[in-house]
């Protein structure tokens, strides 16, 4: 009888997405950590007008973008970026083990 390995789940980490936009009325995080669903993490406006989210992701490598009033943004601040089916860019971001 062979022995199964128990494998440890990674674990997740916490991860802060920020933008400014003061202008905006309502902003979304969306990537293949939510299947690009807009309504998974809607983001919070701050009181200096910057819009912030922290989610919980296991180590890997995920594609974001920001959904700012209906419109597609890359991440000003994130200069790691793909091209993505649309001719367009997506953000990219690396969560790495412990």
């Amino acid at each position: 009888m062979s022995k199964v390995k128990k494998t440890r789940p990674k674990k997740r980490r916490k991860v802060g997405f920020t933008l400014d936009s003061v202008e905006a009325h309502e902003v979304a995080l969306v990537g293949t950590f939510n299947n690009w669903n807009p309504r998974k993490h809607p983001m919070q406006k701050t009181s200096t007008g910057a819009w912030q989210r922290n989610i919980m992701l296991p180590p890997g490598a995920y594609e974001y973008k920001f959904l700012v009033d209906g419109q597609w943004r890359e991440d000003p601040q994130n200069d790691q970026s793909l091209q993505n089916a649309f001719g367009t860019r997506n953000s990219v971001l690396h969560v790495a083990t412990r």
